[in-house]
């Protein structure tokens, strides 16, 4: 998941694109201002020639000049601020906005790569990348039910598997459109081949065109990048923000858990992984071919404690792979 430099050169030309825009804004509002208040504009006139006549003074050594700027400034700008309110335009109307606050749309924040680069950073990979053909087909509007059987009705669950299916496709899409409000964990269990990585496909694509981030990763994938981030002192940038990412993005989704190389580490990372997401409000979705029975026996109590809180949707079925070939 790493950039290239072409992909950070595109990402930071669309950070100096966003920072003309808002430039552009505020030129605008400015000059709404001045149409509708022209005293606003005579203000920062006085405001901008007693800043220069102070500094001039305090260059030339008169000291007690500071004071008495700062009170002849914030006076002015109280009487400027006052004529703006009284026309029913907000306070921070004459300021710089920004799409994102936290970084200023710069990307960058502590030294540290923005929550907003990151996100932009994955969607770039994304898009770039054979998941974002995937996903253009593996969707709610390409989902179909012809290869869940119509007939016999399964006595676990007392339905169809087609109304199974339709029952729990309803369930997906509800979870996407209520993510913001609802914060779910899902665990989709079940053979190999019928749906599972399709429907966390599904709503990956949902959430993703409504300007989620979301991460989605095979568990050995998974657990390299856990790895080359505790034992690689030599690890790249990307893979460090791929890690932090793997906290802090709106949806994870960990598909095959199970098919792992299964020791005490990857059972500490992952309860690590999915107890601190819990902390902080954040979704996770779950696939595995192991049976709620096996996911106990191969992980550690404190794993299987927070997954058995996650909602639990067994899937059903022959594998539709070798049914199409059929």
């Amino acid at each position: 998941m790493a950039l290239s430099n072409s992909q950070y050169d595109a990402i930071m030309r669309e950070y100096g694109r966003q920072q003309m825009e808002n430039q552009h804004r505020l030129e605008a509002r400015k000059n709404e201002i001045y149409r509708e208040i022209p005293a606003i504009r005579e203000l920062e006139a006085e405001i901008a020639g007693r800043s220069v006549a102070g500094a001039k003074r305090l260059l030339g050594g008169d000291t007690g000049v500071l004071s008495q700027l700062k009170e002849e400034l914030a006076d002015l700008r109280e009487q400027k601020a006052l004529l703006i309110r009284a026309k029913g335009y907000p306070d921070d109307y004459l300021e710089l906005h920004y799409r994102c606050p936290d970084c200023k749309d710069t990307g960058w924040r502590d030294g540290r790569k923005c929550h907003c680069f990151l996100k932009a950073q994955m969607k770039l990979l994304y898009a770039q990348s054979n998941l974002d053909q995937v996903l253009d087909q593996e969707n709610f509007g390409n989902l179909s039910y012809a290869y869940y059987d119509d007939q016999e009705i399964l006595p676990e669950i007392g339905l169809t598997n087609a109304d199974y299916m339709r029952r729990v496709v309803r369930g997906c899409m509800d979870f996407a459109a209520d993510f913001d409000r609802k914060k779910e964990n899902l665990l989709f269990t079940g053979s190999t081949g019928v749906g599972k990585t399709f429907l966390t496909n599904c709503i990956a694509r949902a959430l993703m065109d409504s300007g989620h981030s979301v991460i989605y990763l095979s568990a050995g994938d998974l657990f390299e990048v856990f790895s080359r981030n505790k034992f690689d002192y030599d690890t790249p940038e990307d893979m460090r923000d791929t890690y932090r990412y793997i906290l802090d993005c709106d949806l994870l989704i960990i598909d095959d858990l199970g098919t792992e190389l299964n020791n005490s580490f990857t059972s500490s990372q992952l309860f690590y992984c999915i107890n601190e997401r819990m902390n902080m409000s954040r979704s996770t979705i779950i696939s595995t071919n192991l049976s709620i029975a096996r996911l106990r026996d191969s992980y550690t109590d404190r794993v299987t404690s927070r997954i058995m809180r996650y909602r639990i949707i067994p899937l059903y079925g022959r594998d539709i792979r070798l049914l199409k070939r059929e």
